[in-house]
């Protein structure tokens, strides 16, 4: 006998003594899209945050106005920016057009990459598994220490001196 009724043909079937079958519900993601037929997401990263546009395309990201290669030149920033890409297995099928403030250039590039794996997510649900079993979806919460009264820095104390 099922533990918990939960509808009105569990309560039918208990009440016959017949075990009813325990009744699934799936959830089922609709693809969030503006008029344009972009997905938007925000990525945040330590002190920056990134609003990400994606669209069908050739695979060109600009953010900020610029190329990325030319805003990111580092090549670890710009395989940082791919990595979604390479994970959903959609690598030069959609356009990137993202605004960052706030933070440095590593910052600034992993709130990119949380805005593409977001705004990926929306635009084709399907791709959320493979996101979400990297790790791309899910902020990065690690931010800076604050600096404590009567020490150096966050942790760091003063030289001692004995005299």
């Amino acid at each position: 006998m099922a533990d918990q009724v939960n509808s009105l043909e569990e309560l039918g079937a208990v009440a016959e003594g017949v075990e009813a079958a325990p009744v699934v519900e799936t959830i089922t993601r609709e693809p969030v899209r503006d008029d344009l037929g972009r997905a938007y997401a925000t990525g945040k990263r330590k002190d920056a945050i990134a609003r990400v546009w994606i669209k069908p395309g050739s695979g060109k990201v600009t953010v900020n106005g610029r190329e990325m290669k030319v805003y990111f030149a580092r090549p670890v920033l710009q395989m940082i920016l791919r990595q979604p890409f390479s994970v959903a297995g959609v690598a030069d099928q959609f356009d990137v057009n993202a605004t960052v403030k706030g933070g440095g250039l590593s910052g600034q590039a992993g709130a990119v990459k949380h805005g593409i794996s977001k705004a990926l997510q929306l635009y084709d649900p399907s791709l959320r598994g493979a996101l979400k079993a990297a790790g791309f979806l899910t902020r990065d919460s690690r931010v800076v220490e604050r600096k404590k009264y009567g020490k150096a820095k966050a942790r760091k104390s003063f030289q001692f001196s004995k005299r």
